[in-house]
């Protein structure tokens, strides 16, 4: 059997399908398996990282909603059809997976014209357009949030690393705090704005930690790998506050926290809900308002809470966040809100579609 992923350009597209792809391997260590990409996407470094072999297409990105532009979209996608076409019959493929974005939809276009089943998995509460068109051509369509409206869909959450889907924060709780310099006793808040982290995120965690630290709460901040932000002094006997340009260990932060303030990317939300860790969402003020409502959810579950960037203060956190800190019920209460609406099984449930998709095939 080979499989085609279709999810390159951001992170967001390509987790989910090296998730897959670990599955698929997990199951069957002779599958074959290929992952369309562009040049300038992340999947030019991370799926070779992790073993799997890259098919390169011309990239065309796609606008975001119904413009002028889109008209112009068919001609240009014509030799980026073409080469992923090529890659299908290459390989001999029997199922495209696509995770949106500009390489999904040549992938799916090029799987239809050569009647190769399709699977679409969709992140983000608000699909996009190649997602929206993907699904015209399957009924194998997996979703990441209950509330989807997209055609077919089957809500299966997000595919996620073995090291979250398995994490058992209670177990590894110790040494997590223990390898960021944390103490092992006080209740800790995590905050990071992403990869790249966010300004208004670093700017407000700054301005109410001494406040948070007086409280006897602990912080392990990312702050972003290109953000300096000034030195705060703390008091002698104070509880630490730990600022990292990046955390690389996602799986050890997740296990050090009791709660989390950071955006709510699909990703993000997906992770935090499957590990059970309550989290304070802000969503992106940019965009469609997808981050919005990736979040909506889990927080209508009681397992986060949810503020816009703009009203995002030091005096909403500290008559907001610092009392969920500082409850150990009220944390434990939206800890099995969060847990009880995640789903840690998102690989093996769309590793069943894919199978379902080439049975139908075949029959």
């Amino acid at each position: 059997m080979h499989v085609v992923l279709a999810g390159g350009g951001t992170a967001g597209h390509i987790e989910p399908a090296l998730a897959l792809a670990d599955a698929l391997r997990r199951q069957d260590p002779t599958v074959g398996i290929t992952a369309l990409g562009t040049e300038r996407g992340l999947e030019t470094r991370l799926v070779p990282e992790r073993g799997y072999e890259l098919g390169l297409i011309p990239a065309v990105p796609l606008p975001r909603k119904p413009t002028p532009e889109l008209i112009t979209v068919p001609g240009r996608l014509r030799g980026t059809i073409r080469a992923a076409e090529e890659i299908i019959e290459r390989t001999k493929a029997d199922c495209v997976v696509g995770f949106g974005g500009y390489v999904a939809l040549p992938g799916y276009l090029a799987a239809k014209r050569q009647r190769v089943p399709i699977v679409v998995h969709e992140a983000n509460a608000r699909p996009g357009l190649a997602n929206r068109i993907g699904a015209r051509y399957t009924r194998f369509v997996a979703v990441s949030t209950p509330d989807s409206k997209l055609r077919h869909a089957r809500y299966v959450g997000i595919p996620l690393r073995r090291s979250i889907a398995t994490l058992d924060r209670a177990a590894v709780r110790a040494e997590a705090r223990a390898a960021f310099g944390l103490d092992a006793r006080l209740p800790t808040l995590l905050v990071s704005g992403g990869s790249q982290g966010a300004r208004r995120l670093n700017e407000v965690t700054q301005a109410i930690a001494p406040t948070l630290q007086r409280s006897g709460v602990q912080i392990l901040h990312a702050v972003g790998p290109k953000n300096e932000l000034p030195q705060l002094d703390t008091m002698p006997g104070m509880p630490p506050y730990i600022p990292v340009p990046y955390v690389d260990r996602m799986d050890l932060a997740y296990a050090a926290a009791d709660m989390m303030l950071c955006r709510a990317g699909a990703m993000t939300v997906a992770e935090l809900s499957a590990v059970g860790l309550p989290a304070a969402y802000v969503p992106l003020p940019i965009g469609n308002g997808e981050q919005r409502l990736n979040a909506q959810p889990v927080v209508r579950a009681g397992g986060g809470l949810l503020i816009d960037d703009a009203e995002l203060t030091p005096e909403w956190v500290r008559g907001t966040v610092l009392p969920v800190l500082t409850d150990p019920g009220r944390l434990a209460a939206m800890s099995r809100a969060a847990a009880e609406f995640g789903r840690r099984d998102a690989d093996d449930l769309l590793l069943g579609m894919v199978h379902e998709a080439i049975a139908a095939r075949r029959a």
